[in-house]
């Protein structure tokens, strides 16, 4: 039987481990095991790649802990504009969302756009009629209010400035979840969903709803998702540059993932991770931040979370 796997990761920039208080890593260390538990546990069974990463992300976006779904930080005007992927290895078919309001797991709304459109990235109040039109759940803007968010947002508004959910000294981080799965068929998966900037405006877009970017997936290759700083992410293409390095300079994911992550980010003073999987279930969690929220387990009987520098893989 082929090797099968699923990692996942909840953002990276984490903070110091003397501001993380014993009971709030346990708190993230909890969700995110549940998170790759289940995924795991669909691939165990026979699940796909696809459903495996879906109910990964499911579970993360329905955690007001991570700047994703329920968690969703504010935007400059008060309100939460999420963005998603999602892309299948087997077929190099994907679906993303950008700045979508009122939207429960935006996840589901990058699934319907690779399922049931022939688009494969929408945006705004289009892509919520599109939710609309194909029944998604919706929630009301009481559902994504988070007291800690809403302090976070109104001291950077204070200050008329922007941030990433990463600002170390206040015990933020970079807000991004995401997923990659290989299954028993050799298929692989990756999906990633963030509620994007703190105090963001004009519609900024960062790399996680952006294939071959934020997410991308090969079954050739590897299936990556990213969380960072969007703007470096999308100048280096990350995911898709670690796929390519493996399929043209026949690096291992492990060499390509360290050479963007650890050299080629940090040439251009970009802040961040990824995960990865390959086809063969090898999985790498490189980061070059403080810590990053993260998880795995596979069919080695290998499994670990961590937050901080433990072991980045």
């Amino acid at each position: 039987m082929k090797n099968y796997g699923i990692a996942i990761h909840g953002g990276a920039g984490t903070v110091s481990k003397t501001i993380m208080t014993k009971w709030k890593a346990e708190a993230y260390r909890q969700a995110l095991k549940r998170a790759y538990t289940v995924g795991y546990l669909t691939l165990h069974k026979g699940g796909s790649a696809m459903e495996a990463v879906t109910e990964a992300i499911l579970i993360l976006e329905n955690s007001p802990l991570f700047n994703a779904g329920k968690g969703a930080v504010f935007t400059s005007n008060g309100e939460h504009e999420m963005d998603a992927s999602i892309m299948n290895g087997k077929n190099l078919k994907a679906g993303a969302v950008a700045g979508v309001r009122s939207v429960k797991n935006p996840i589901l709304l990058a699934i319907a756009v690779m399922k049931k459109s022939k688009h494969v990235l929408i945006s705004g109040e289009q892509a919520l009629e599109f939710a609309r039109e194909h029944k998604l759940e919706l929630a009301p803007r009481e559902y994504f209010y988070d007291e800690s968010r809403f302090k976070q947002w109104q001291k950077v508004a204070a200050m008329d400035t922007i941030s990433l959910d990463h600002d170390e000294e206040e015990g933020k981080k970079f807000g991004t979840v995401g997923a990659v799965a290989l299954d028993k068929k050799g298929n692989l998966a990756a999906g990633t969903s963030t509620g994007g900037m703190v105090n963001k405006k004009y519609g900024r877009i960062g790399d996680s709803p952006l294939i071959g970017i934020g997410n991308y997936a090969n079954n050739n290759s590897c299936a990556i998702s990213c969380t960072g700083h969007g703007e470096f992410f999308i100048r280096s293409v990350v995911a898709y540059d670690i796929s390519a390095r493996m399929l043209y300079k026949g690096q291992t994911l492990k060499e390509a993932s360290d050479a963007v992550v650890m050299e080629e980010l940090v040439k251009m003073g970009g802040k961040g991770g990824i995960i990865g999987i390959d086809n063969n279930g090898n999985i790498v969690m490189p980061f070059n931040t403080k810590g990053m929220y993260r998880g795995f387990k596979n069919s080695r009987n290998e499994e670990f979370v961590g937050i901080f520098d433990g072991n980045k893989r």
